[in-house]
């Protein structure tokens, strides 16, 4: 059973939607088997654009959320509804044991996210973080943790100016 994990942006320009729907797809399929999940942290942006892939290509959810306000103070009021649909939707549902979303929730809730998956999809520019627990540093906790991770982003100038992802340091 393939177990594929998320980490992402959570301001995905909506002129990318579309290629990283088609580009998630695409590298999902490679990896459908019986059984199969993915795993995801469901902030807005990649994680819930990859939780709906995942869906329509009828693998099962299991989310980790970072803290047990995540809801109420994690997630922005215009994204509540799509969170909580998707949230319905999830076969499994743990939650960190942190009473407050912060940084460092987000980063052990992502850490929980690896430690559940065999694969990384990383909706990233391949920029460096700006905060702890951005996306680069999941993305340089996999590779300590030897988990193959691919690099999903689209090609200038659907994305803007991006640095090339595979060129991209892993640091702060």
């Amino acid at each position: 059973m393939a177990r594929v994990g998320v980490t992402g942006h959570v301001d995905v320009p909506d002129e990318t939607v579309d290629w990283i729907v088609g580009a998630l797809t695409d590298r999902l399929r490679l990896v459908v088997t019986p059984g199969w999940r993915g795993i995801t942290c469901l902030a807005m942006g990649a994680d819930q654009i990859f939780a709906q892939v995942v869906l329509a290509l009828n693998g099962s959810l299991h989310v980790v959320l970072p803290a047990q306000d995540y809801e109420l103070n994690g997630i922005d009021d215009g994204n509540r509804e799509s969170f909580r649909g998707l949230l319905a939707l999830a076969d499994d549902v743990e939650t960190m044991p942190y009473l407050v979303s912060d940084r460092v929730a987000f980063f052990a809730a992502s850490e929980q996210m690896l430690n559940r998956c065999d694969m990384l999809l990383a909706v990233w520019n391949g920029r460096p973080s700006r905060q702890m627990g951005d996306t680069a540093d999941v993305v340089r906790k996999a590779r300590e943790m030897h988990i193959p991770v691919t690099v999903i982003w689209p090609p200038s100038p659907l994305a803007g100016a991006a640095v090339t992802p595979a060129a991209a340091p892993d640091r702060d």
